[in-house]
């Protein structure tokens, strides 16, 4: 899983940028969730499961503005 972690943290910004586009944004929740799965974050789990059913209309925005602003995902770690 850090493998993962780290090839999605050294994409470029403007792949980062095409896969948080709307049809495209799972593939950052899955990123979430391996992320907090590698630090054993529970609750991080837990909130970005919830996120992902709730929070699809308008995650996608928060995430290309964050990845625009400070280079990755919004998340909380």
């Amino acid at each position: 899983m850090t493998d993962l972690i780290k090839t999605f943290d050294s994409l470029p910004l403007i792949v980062k940028v095409i896969l948080a586009i709307p049809a495209l944004d799972i593939i950052w929740w899955i990123y979430r969730i391996c992320r907090s799965l590698d630090k054993n974050n529970i609750v991080g789990v837990v909130i970005a499961v919830i996120l992902m059913c709730v929070g699809i209309p308008f995650m996608w925005v928060i995430d290309i503005i964050c990845i625009l602003v400070k280079g990755s995902v919004f998340w909380i770690d």
